[in-house]
Order: structure tokens, then sequence, then C-alpha cells
């Protein structure tokens, strides 16, 4: 039976704990492109095709009490919706830091002071506490769909409420356009590893994750280049308002059209689940599943909140550093607003290329710990070298030490939503995701008014020290936690389980398609 869509091996995951889900019986399943119906493969009568027939290869578990089995399927579509995820996401995270790259410039136009200004930047930090429990919540009654659409449509509305913003006696309304797309913020960070798991193979989930997070540093990395760009330091004000608007009217109308292929091309999630875990899922029914219960299970689950913390601290280094990096750089380098930004571009561009190598690693590995680890100690000593080296008066310097600094401390975060994933399995991706982040936002607000505070007193590099002390601190944390890998346990059960029922049927004298065999990865 011949698909229209491209379909994919999927190696069967092991969905649940005992808490959550009725133990699994594997059977291997397969498709043929001759006609015929899905067949039991130990079935003696089926004959076996050539190689080539073979379109798709599966594994059953037992949908609920009717003993027939899910199968699972990868949909191209898949790359299609992360990448409309990440296009928002990235809209959104450019509006966050578009203001703090050119804080000298917006405090001159507005007339305001240095902190009203960071809280152009931190109002995003605020916003997500209050609002992350009712998000997530929202996010496991409603699904994938209705969370990007409130998402996409408010991201949209920030901007065009910031258009009207352009005039000096209105920093009033331009923070009412920042507030409304931080609001769009809440419900995007903790989609990543939801979308991962709805849509991706348990061979997929980690790099997904990452191409979440990366259409989100992307969208840091374009606002650190292109505002210092579009809004030059110049004096005459009818010629700044205007420079302002235009920035403004382009990020308006890049969000819009995103928004409108959101409305027409996001999808819920795939007809078939893409792993068994997934498939799993689906088959509980909602009255079993208890928000505040989830909740509460997680805080009182100690390596997961070890996690939370040095999570908290490491991004919210990152959220100061960026917030406050224009008025670190001008500070020893003045004039320089547009390698400021550019700065800021080689923090984010390397964080990028950190992230994508961190999610294709652990994909490949599955060493959780170890890599989270390493890589936050790493942070720690990007961010001395960076202290150290910013006032040597060499912009060159700079450039290299920020980058060796973005590298690690962005390419944290992807690693964080996954290790989170694994050590609270199976609970919901989105609210463990919610509180990692609620936990950076408290932190960054603190980091960035203790460090903007210290800066204006003792300068730079006392302030840049300040961050390494809780690095250090957020490493000591890592080295604790446990490291309790829930799903890759029961992925590693399943395995052995279906090395054995395959025995046991070669045994009996049952046949199985020579494909499955050589194409399964156990």
């Amino acid at each position: 039976m011949a698909e229209t869509e491209e379909e994919e091996e999927e190696d069967a995951e092991n969905p649940a704990s005992p808490q959550r889900h009725r133990a699994l019986k594997h059977k291997v399943w397969v498709q043929y492109d001759w006609p015929l119906s899905w067949q039991d493969s130990n079935d003696p009568d089926v004959r076996e095709p050539h190689a080539k027939d073979v379109q798709v290869q599966c594994s059953g578990i037992p949908n609920g009490d009717s003993g027939k089995a899910d199968t699972t399927r990868l949909y191209k579509r898949r790359w299609l919706v992360v990448f409309l995820f990440s296009s928002y996401s990235l809209s959104n995270a450019y509006q966050w830091i578009q203001y703090g790259i050119i804080s000298n410039i917006v405090l001159k136009f507005y007339s305001v002071d240095a902190f009203a200004v960071d809280w152009l930047s931190m109002v995003f930090m605020l916003t997500y506490i209050p609002f992350i429990f009712p998000v997530t919540w929202l996010l496991d009654k409603k699904g994938l769909r209705v969370t990007a659409l409130l998402a996409s449509a408010l991201n949209c509305a920030g901007t065009w409420i910031k258009v009207a913003s352009a005039r000096p006696d209105l920093f009033a309304v331009t923070m009412l356009g920042q507030f409304t797309s931080s609001v769009a913020q809440v419900f995007i960070l903790g989609m990543p590893s939801r979308l991962a798991s709805v849509w991706f193979g348990a061979n997929e989930v980690s790099t997904a994750c990452s191409i979440g997070v990366f259409g989100n540093q992307l969208g840091i990395a374009i606002g650190f280049l292109v505002p210092p760009i579009l809004v030059p330091n110049v004096d005459d004000v009818s010629e700044l308002a205007n420079h302002i608007r235009i920035m403004f009217y382009i990020s308006a109308g890049v969000a819009t059209l995103i928004f409108v292929l959101v409305v027409i091309v996001f999808q819920e999630k795939p007809e078939l689940p893409p792993t068994q875990a997934e498939a799993q899922a689906r088959n509980i029914p909602p009255e079993e599943y208890s928000y505040m219960a989830s909740i509460l299970r997680l805080l009182s689950n100690k390596p997961f909140m070890l996690l939370v913390v040095s999570y908290g601290l490491n991004v919210g280094c990152f959220y100061a550093v960026s917030t406050l990096l224009n008025r670190m750089i001008i500070e020893h380098y003045p004039g320089e607003e547009v390698n400021a930004g550019r700065i800021g571009l080689t923090i984010v561009i390397a964080g990028m290329v950190g992230s994508l190598i961190c999610g294709i690693w652990l994909d490949k590995t599955k060493t959780y710990k170890q890599t989270t680890l390493v890589v936050y100690l790493l942070s720690l000593i990007g961010m001395l070298i960076y202290a150290f080296t910013l006032n040597l008066g060499h912009l060159w310097v700079v450039f290299v030490t920020a980058g060796v600094l973005g590298f690690f401390m962005t390419g944290y975060l992807p690693l964080g939503f996954e290790f989170a994933v694994e050590l609270t399995y199976p609970e919901s991706e989105g609210t463990s995701s919610g509180l990692l982040n609620c936990s950076a936002q408290i932190f960054g607000i603190i980091f960035t008014i203790c460090q903007g505070k210290i800066i204006d007193k003792w300068g730079t590099l006392a302030g840049n020290i300040f961050l390494c002390v809780f690095l250090l601190i957020g490493s000591v944390l890592t080295g604790f936690i446990k490291a309790d890998l829930r799903r890759q346990k029961v992925n590693h059960q399943t395995d052995v389980q279906t090395v054995s029922e395959k025995k046991a049927a070669d045994v009996e004298g049952g046949t199985s398609p020579p494909e499955i065999l050589k194409e399964r990865k156990l």
C-alpha cells in the first residue's frame, strides 16, 4: 500500500513509567508495497518481499484494552513545523534585544535613564514568571497549534504597537509594545522539547530541540546586528525618529508574514505518532492527567530541582551579558555601537553552532550529565577570559573571547532542556521546560539589575566577576545532579525486550522479513 508522504523507520521507544502506562508487549510490523493490509510479521502466511518493497517498519504497542497495535511514522512536514516555530521564535527574540544593543541611542531619543531602557529587556523576564504556569497548562490542554497561534499573534501585535511609538514622548507606548511581545515569549520558550517529542523520532529529538533553540538564538543574533545599522547615532531628532520607525516597520512586516504562515500551515500533530512514547502518551485519557500533581512531582524531584537552579544561573548570566553588552563595550570603546552589535552577533552565532553540535552529540552519545557539566565549566572559563580581556584595548580580542563565551554559554541551552526531559520523564516536556525558563528569568532580572549597578559603581570587570561567581556555583550544583536518565532506561529495556522476543520467535519457528533484522538499530 503505497503512501503519499515519505515514511522512515523509527525504533520503538518504551513510553512510560508504571504509574502512567501499562506494560508493553512488542511486535514487529511491516508495510509492503504490494496490496496487502497490515499483518503481524510473525504470520507464516505472509510472503517475504524484496527489500525495495519495504516502505516503513514500526514497532507496535497495545492500544488500551483493544489489543490493537499503534504504528509509528515520520513525516516530511515535521521540518516545516519546526521551521515555522523557529521563525516566530526568531522574530520574538529579535524584539527582546533590539533596544538593548542601541541603549545609548534609545536613552537619548526617549529622554529616559539607563535603568528604564534596561527594563525594555527585563520586561521579557518579568512577564514570564507569572504567566508561565497558565501558559503551560494551556499547552497541555489545547496543544501545539493553539499555543503557536497565540504566540505568533501576540508577537505580531507587539510589533505594530511599537510602530506607533516612534516619537520621543511615547516611551510608554513602546514599553506597551514590548510588554505585548514579552507575553508572546511565554508561549514560545517552553515549546522546543514538546514539539520535538510530538513530531520527531527518538534519534532526532535532541537535534530537533536544538533547531528550536537555534531559531531563538538567530533572532538574538539579528537583534544584535541590525538595529545599530538601521538606527545610527545621529543628533537630529526627526532623522532619528525616521530611522527608528523604519526599524519598527521591518520587524512588523516580518512578524505579520510569519503569523499568516502559522495560521495556514502549522499543524497540531502528525496523524501517526513518531515514537512509541508519543503513541502511548496519546492513549492516556485526559481525566487521568493532573497538571498540579505533575508540578508537585517535579518540585519533589531533587535532581531536576538542582538542574532548575543551575540552568537559571547559567542562562541568567547570558541574559545579563546580552542586555548590558552595549554599555560594557561603549565604556571601553566609545563610538563603537556597530561593533558592539557585531560582538553580540559573534556571541550568538558561536552559540548557535554550539547548540547544534551539543544536540547532535547528545543524540549520538546520550551522555547528558557529562556533557552538561563540561559545557558548564567551559562557560565559566569563557566568562573569565572575556572579563579579563575586555579592557585590553583590542577589539579583535573581544570578538574572539566573546565567541568562545557564546559557544559554550548558548550551547548549554538545549542541553538543559533535554537533560530535564530525561530527569522528569514521563512528565510533560512543556512543564519541565517552563520551570527551567522561569528560573532563568528570575536570575536574569537579578543579575541584570545587580551587574548594571556594579558596572556603574566599580566598572565592567567587577560586574563580570560577579557573574563568574554564580557560574562557579552553578558548575558545583551540576556536579551534584544524579543522572537518573528515565527515558533512556525504559528505551534500553524496550530494546532488550524486543531482542529477547525476536529470539524466542525464531526458536519457535516464526519468520520475519530479513529487511527488519538488517535495518533495526538495536
